[in-house]
């Protein structure tokens, strides 16, 4: 039998074994959907339960166009308007058509039909995208609620003496809790007045945990608040009088994520349970020794470089004759030459103040005590300062770069 070597066959040999290869591949197809049956086309990822369709003209996977699969493209990207629907239709063909053109597919087709089916599956989609947009804001449209008795923090009190204050009031209600604030930090607690301003005899007392409102209902619920005169306190409810204005409702201030990490770990330090100071034990700003005259403002600024000598000197001296240092700071425009040293241990606050009061230092007597914790030594400077600073500095490198030149011989 004579033999034909691979050099030889021309290129329609190539494409009839080409041929017979997709011819194959096609029977082996239609034998697996007869197999599996009528759904042998839709396939189920089980990873995340996406249906994807065969296309037996392009002979690939597609994902499956229906509720499920809109819902969660919207969920992922969000939605769109007509114009960029238009425009993922148009992208969707170049890319439909760059498919085309790298495939090689004998078998022949209808690009014209391809497209408009797509074309009518992406605006059926791009429908039922804005039906459900329009669903979701009729839903975010601000309606009157109902607020139940697990979230609602409110007390209705009722039978108050037509004599009393807004400040007995808060000190009445305070008995069982703390009380919510507003915006502005102002307590969410009043009593009702008439037209002329005199109190009916009831108010309200938002606060801040549901547990107070417990304690409210059992406790002070029948207070004889004065002599022959108990209270009445119950649950508040809120009714709508009239029509729901949604604009008549104040708007609430957004808050990021710093505001409102701010803002939680605020409301945690108010129900921080601390226990009271031991007797004899001592404040932590008594760490701080602040030290009077030690400087001449204007020695820093003629030469701001000082600053970070003068640091280093009193950390280094502190450090070797009174114990660790945490920090120090210059308060450089303080008329008063102060400077302050942190430690870490009390002992050591207490040689500094033992070593530096009445000590000479440049010829100025120091006067060093520990700090109260309340004193602020830093001083701002005014915009005539500042500006008068930065021309001296810039005056300095000028003249330090004078300094540097090499002078012609």
């Amino acid at each position: 039998m004579a033999t034909i070597n691979n050099d030889d066959v021309d290129d329609n040999d190539n494409d009839f074994a080409y041929q017979l290869e997709q011819e194959e591949f096609e029977r082996q197809q239609k034998r697996q959907q007869q197999s599996c049956g009528e759904n042998s086309n839709v396939y189920r990822d089980p990873t995340d339960g996406t249906e994807y369709e065969w296309d037996p003209i392009k002979k690939a996977w597609f994902p499956k166009i229906n509720d499920d699969f809109i819902a969660k493209y919207q969920a992922s990207y969000g939605q769109f308007d007509n114009d960029e629907s238009d425009a993922n239709i148009t992208e969707s063909k170049s890319v439909n058509e760059e498919k085309k053109t790298t495939s090689i597919i004998n078998t022949p087709t209808k690009p014209e039909s391809i497209d408009s089916e797509q074309t009518t599956s992406s605006s059926s989609s791009s429908s039922s995208k804005k039906r459900q947009r329009d669903e979701q804001q009729q839903q975010q449209t601000p309606q009157w609620f109902e607020v139940d008795d697990q979230h609602n923090t409110n007390v209705y009190v009722s039978n108050l003496p037509l004599d009393i204050t807004l400040d007995e009031f808060i000190t009445l209600m305070k008995k069982c809790g703390l009380i919510m604030k507003d915006d502005r930090g102002q307590l969410k607690i009043k009593l009702y007045t008439d037209e002329q301003g005199k109190p009916k005899g009831d108010g309200r007392c938002c606060y801040i945990k549901l547990e107070s409102v417990e304690l409210a209902l059992n406790i002070l619920d029948g207070y004889q608040l004065r002599e022959n005169h108990s209270i009445k306190v119950e649950r508040a409810k809120f009714s709508l009088k009239g029509e729901y204005n949604p604009s008549l409702k104040p708007k609430k201030k957004k808050m990021n994520k710093q505001q409102k990490e701010k803002q939680r770990k605020k409301m945690e330090k108010l129900f921080d349970w601390r226990p009271n100071k031991l007797p004899g034990e001592r404040q932590k700003c008594e760490k701080t020794v602040v030290i009077k005259n030690m400087f001449d403002v204007k020695t820093f600024e003629n030469d701001p470089r000082l600053i970070l000598e003068y640091k280093t000197d009193i950390r280094e001296e502190c450090e070797e004759k009174c114990g660790p240092v945490r920090k120090v700071e210059i308060y450089d425009h303080n008329p008063d030459g102060i400077a302050t040293v942190t430690f870490q241990e009390f002992d050591s606050a207490d040689k500094c103040v033992e070593l530096m009061n009445g000590r000479f230092f440049a010829g100025r007597k120091l006067d060093a005590q520990f700090w109260d914790g309340k004193t602020r030594y830093k001083i701002e400077e005014t915009d005539e300062e500042i500006q008068k600073r930065i021309k001296q500095w810039d005056e300095f490198l000028e003249q330090d770069n004078d300094d540097k030149q090499p002078k012609s011989q």
